[in-house]
């Protein structure tokens, strides 16, 4: 008589893992490239940096215990990571949707009032045209309670090689095409915004200075530069100096 085997169960897969996502505008062009990133995009070390930095920012303000939004989040690449872990966290976004991503204009945010204690705009602004910035930002604030937690990232249109080029060379040096970043602004234009609308920063932290050699080994060698990004971060380069710089605020409350 053969000897008896353990009856495996069939593989499960939850209801979220089953819902297909939806694909639109530049995610049905190039696919979830925030999910799956190539070593080779010239972006590549900065976001694996972004990342790291907005995963420290969280657990220090103690995010974690309270209500996250991530407004225009593309792919939902931090959401999925965050909702896993037990955290209270949902997605939006106009160009994808999925079980942890509602689709849904920033512009227009589909929530109530004062609904979140954390709100994550991470590198969404410049992808707005300047009218459309400001109703997003009064969008932001209204979901958020007052006293809550804004980290918001940008790209720095007046990094400091963008500097170099203007007074070389009559002109800035974009942080992407004028079609994709149609709403580019210098650092402190987005922070400004914020403050207008009730928000006070608390900290700031840039990732790469773009000093020129520096910049010039990172945009040929991407996939060997987060380590030397990593170490950048721990210098005392100017925050204006740095293409991409990311801001902690706080909704401050009526009195």
């Amino acid at each position: 008589m053969p000897p008896m085997t353990e009856q495996l169960p069939e593989p499960s897969t939850s209801p979220l893992e089953s819902v297909q996502p939806s694909l639109k505008g530049e995610y049905a062009r190039q696919g979830e490239f925030h999910r799956n990133l190539n070593p080779n995009w010239s972006y590549y070390p900065v976001y694996i940096n972004k990342v790291e930095v907005i995963d420290e920012l969280l657990r220090r303000y103690g995010c974690q215990s309270g209500k996250i939004l991530d407004a225009g989040c593309g792919e939902g690449v931090l959401v999925e990571k965050y909702a896993q872990q037990g955290w209270d966290i949902v997605g939006v976004d106009k160009n994808y949707a999925s079980a942890y991503v509602q689709e849904g204009s920033v512009t227009a945010l589909p929530f109530a009032d004062n609904t979140f204690d954390t709100l994550l705009c991470l590198d969404m602004l410049e992808h707005l045209y300047y009218n459309e910035q400001s109703l997003a930002i009064n969008e932001i604030r209204r979901v958020v309670k007052p006293g809550g937690t804004l980290i918001f990232s940008c790209p720095n249109l007046a990094h400091f090689t963008s500097r170099l080029k203007l007074m070389f060379r009559g002109r800035l040096l974009r942080t992407a095409s004028v079609g994709h970043h149609p709403g580019d602004r210098p650092m402190l234009e987005y922070q400004e915004l914020f403050e207008r609308a009730g928000f006070r920063v608390v900290e700031r932290q840039g990732i790469f200075p773009t000093v020129p050699p520096i910049y010039r080994f990172v945009m040929r060698h991407p996939a060997k530069s987060p380590n030397l990004l990593r170490f950048l971060r721990k210098l005392p380069f100017p925050v204006n100096w740095n293409f991409q710089v990311l801001f902690v605020c706080q909704l401050q409350k009526e009195v």
